[in-house]
């Protein structure tokens, strides 16, 4: 059984040292690639892979959404997260939004074969750095969690926070998210109700601070 894959990294040079690696391997194939997480989407409902392989930081769209998004609306598509993010926050959220894996993007070959086996069987595969984060965070567990930007805002309004903090339009995130300028207004003025935050510099403080975006170059 050839495993199929589609790579999701805004980082050209990182997808392709990604298909460097699994053109080397038989029984993988690499039929895909996106540079943000709305392309993720798109991709993986058309071309149902076995597996994506998420990074977290990238435009339009985060890993987390992204990765929410595919496991609610596709069937028997997987997801492993790839992250240069290793602290707490990060990992239960992508976990808890459905990923089969988690790695550092440090991880060495062996390891990145080993958790795409592990997936397409229905484990769960964490790297040993990953597994102390997540013994740890079970250890600390607060009975009450602070609520955060995945607890406050919908799906819709992340994406709108995330494409703001990025410096897009309201006419180029009407374009992006399908909807009116008039539409994008109202989510704004829910995003800085919900947030208690009234300018475009604090949301974008926020926005990287949550993870929501990174605004790596």
């Amino acid at each position: 059984m050839t495993i199929r894959l589609i790579l999701a990294d805004d980082h050209k040079i990182v997808r392709e040292g990604l298909r460097a690696i699994f053109e080397k391997i038989t029984d993988v194939e690499v039929i895909a690639e996106a540079e943000d997480g709305l392309e993720t989407v798109r991709l993986a409902k058309k071309l149902l892979p076995d597996i994506v392989i998420m990074d977290i930081g990238m435009p339009n769209m985060n890993g987390i959404d992204a990765t929410r998004q595919i496991i609610a609306e596709t069937k028997g598509v997987r997801v492993l997260a790839l992250s240069t993010h290793t602290d707490s926050k990060f990992v239960m959220q992508m976990l808890g939004a459905g990923a089969s894996g988690y790695l550092p993007k440090d991880c060495t070959c062996e390891e990145l074969v080993a958790a795409l086996h592990a997936a397409i069987t229905n484990q769960l595969y964490l790297s040993p750095r990953i597994t102390d984060v997540v013994i740890r965070e079970y250890l600390h567990n607060l009975p009450k969690r602070e609520p955060s930007v995945f607890t406050i805002l919908t799906t819709r309004e992340r994406e709108v926070l995330q494409m703001m903090a990025e410096g897009k339009t309201t006419k180029e995130i009407a374009s992006r998210l399908n909807v009116s300028v008039k539409t994008v207004d109202t989510h704004r003025q829910q995003i800085m109700a919900k947030l208690n935050i009234h300018s475009i510099a604090e949301l974008t403080k926020y926005a990287i601070r949550e993870g929501i975006t990174s605004l790596e170059p």
